[in-house]
């Protein structure tokens, strides 16, 4: 039986670790932040009108 402290057992990483923010290019960065702060905008508006 093998324990959880067993130098034997590799954990392998997942396959598809998902999205990341990291792996963004700097344009793709700038489009979201844009997206974001655009949004940010409308609400403010939607509130005060």
């Amino acid at each position: 039986m093998a324990h959880a402290h067993d130098p034997h057992i590799l954990h392998a990483a997942p396959e598809d670790p998902g999205w990341s923010l990291l792996r963004l290019s700097a344009l793709g960065r700038l489009g979201l932040a844009l997206g974001v702060i655009s949004l940010l905008w409308v609400a403010t508006l939607a509130v005060i009108l």
